[in-house]
């Protein structure tokens, strides 16, 4: 059941999960970053049933992140092709790798995200654009931005961490 509610639909966030929050998506997603372009590359590598992965490629190649181009006649065989838009993801996986490597890799780290030039292990995090500062919890809110609907704004006045003098959770 897709969320119905209109501060979620109106969310940023809640859009990007509607387009790939589904765990089996980020996979694909992440095996299309790692070199994966076929049905069968994907198959092997995530042993996921063949209607699950034909549904979550359809759906992904619906909303933008993939193309489906054909590389054989017959029998008609297609191809995935990140888009711009799935490419723009890859700072969500590689978040997320790290994330599983700090805080869910008690034994170590099975992978290591690393430069491709000298194979240096990169050390992720969320840098703002302008003064390449760390973005963390403790110096980031949420404002409405300029086509924020009424409700989205009376929602995010309502946040505690919408006041500048409440402390971040955790702090």
């Amino acid at each position: 059941m897709q969320p119905k509610s209109p501060s979620i639909l109106e969310c940023p966030v809640g859009r990007a999960v509607e387009t790939v929050g589904e765990w089996w998506s980020i996979l694909i997603l992440r095996d299309a970053f790692q070199g994966a372009t076929k049905f069968d590359e994907f198959s092997q590598s995530l042993g996921i049933a063949p209607n699950i992965l034909s549904r979550r490629l359809a759906h992904l190649t619906e909303s933008g992140m993939f193309v489906r181009r054909r590389y054989h006649e017959r029998p008609p065989r297609y191809e995935y092709v990140l888009t711009e838009k799935a490419r723009d993801f890859f700072p969500v996986v590689v978040a997320l790798l790290a994330f599983g490597n700090r805080h869910l890799a008690p034994k170590g780290e099975s992978i290591v995200l690393a430069n491709r030039s000298d194979a240096r292990p990169f050390d992720p995090i969320v840098v703002d654009a302008a003064d390449m500062r760390p973005i963390t919890l403790a110096n980031a809110v949420v404002v409405p931005g300029p086509r924020a609907s009424r409700g989205m704004r009376k929602r995010l006045a309502s946040l505690k961490a919408m006041n500048p003098a409440v402390a971040p959770a955790g702090d």
